[in-house]
């Protein structure tokens, strides 16, 4: 019987993070798998499904609200800093492992779109990971930047992003964006329909609203992950990647798991960059939910 319940922990500054933990209600100590939600989303977007699905497999989940975001403290709200998630990601794996119900050399880690990224930089620079999953994830900043800003466009966006770095210097607060708006006179961080429709679902009253600041999209335009790829192994692992995949690039992530060692494991899915949370969620559950019990338990056994 898989049970939910509220914990929060403190990160390295004193800030108070707050999340779920799912028990698999199994006796003694289980392994344990931490999750984390991708750019300007909070845990109840897309999380549960995958945290329930680990947990019936007899896996302790946490999945926590970074920074500044959902039930989590932390100023300004709904501003990212990737290095700063990560460093909150290392201090989640130590509470999960002081956990009683854990086997804290038995740790697993889960991440998707951005937090994909995040993973794959953990997973490459923190050894009590013993298994990573990484959801089309971020590799390259710049290069999604790239190719979703068209060039004649580029000089009015830095142009933005300076002047809200000269102001903040002056004592303004971070200037803020949508999210995600189809509203072209609306500055967004995304304009496409499965982006809007993934974010601005029904949350079931959690702590969101559609407003990000715009320097966390310059700093995103930066961060670099799938430079780390090659030194996660001997890590096991595994990448799920979307056909289809517009928002972190089918292309670049098939590029990148071509530089990871082993052991490793490519699962391709149709559709865009949301169809694991949907249409593929059964798919991308799955293949996640065998390679950590064939990585951290050593049992193989659902089928797809």
């Amino acid at each position: 019987m898989v049970t939910r319940s509220e914990v929060e922990f403190q990160a390295e500054d004193g800030i108070t993070l707050r999340g779920w933990l799912f028990t698999p209600g199994a006796a003694g100590k289980c392994p344990a798998i931490s999750m984390c939600h991708g750019f300007a989303a909070v845990k109840e977007h897309g999380l549960e499904p995958f945290a329930r699905a680990f947990a019936q497999a007899g896996f302790v989940v946490l999945v926590h609200d970074h920074r500044n975001f959902g039930a989590s403290d932390g100023t300004p709200r709904h501003d990212i800093d990737p290095m700063a998630q990560i460093a909150d990601w290392r201090v989640a794996l130590g509470y999960l492992a002081s956990r009683p119900e854990v086997d804290p050399d038995q740790l697993g880690i889960w991440g998707s779109s951005y937090s994909g990224g995040h993973a794959l930089i953990l997973a490459a620079t923190d050894r009590r990971v013993k298994c990573v999953v990484s959801q089309v994830p971020t590799i390259s900043g710049s290069e999604q930047g790239r190719r979703r800003v068209p060039p004649g466009a580029l000089p009015a966006l830095l142009e933005m992003f300076a002047a809200d770095q000269r102001a903040q210097e002056g004592g303004a607060p971070p200037r803020m964006q949508a999210v995600a708006s189809a509203d072209a006179a609306t500055p967004a961080a995304y304009r496409s329909a499965d982006s809007i429709a993934f974010y601005t679902q029904d949350l079931g009253g959690a702590a969101w609203i559609n407003a990000v600041t715009l320097r966390s999209t310059r700093v995103a335009r930066s961060y670099e992950p799938g430079a780390w790829i090659s030194q996660i192994a001997p890590t096991p692992l595994l990448m799920i990647v979307a056909s289809d995949d517009d928002l972190t690039m089918t292309d670049l992530e098939v590029d990148a798991f071509a530089r990871a060692a082993q052991p490793k494991r490519l699962v391709m899915i149709p559709g865009g960059h949301f169809a694991p949370y949907s249409a593929q969620f059964t798919v991308a559950s799955v293949a996640a939910t065998n390679w950590f019990r064939q990585h951290l338990s050593g049992v193989l056994s659902l089928q797809a």
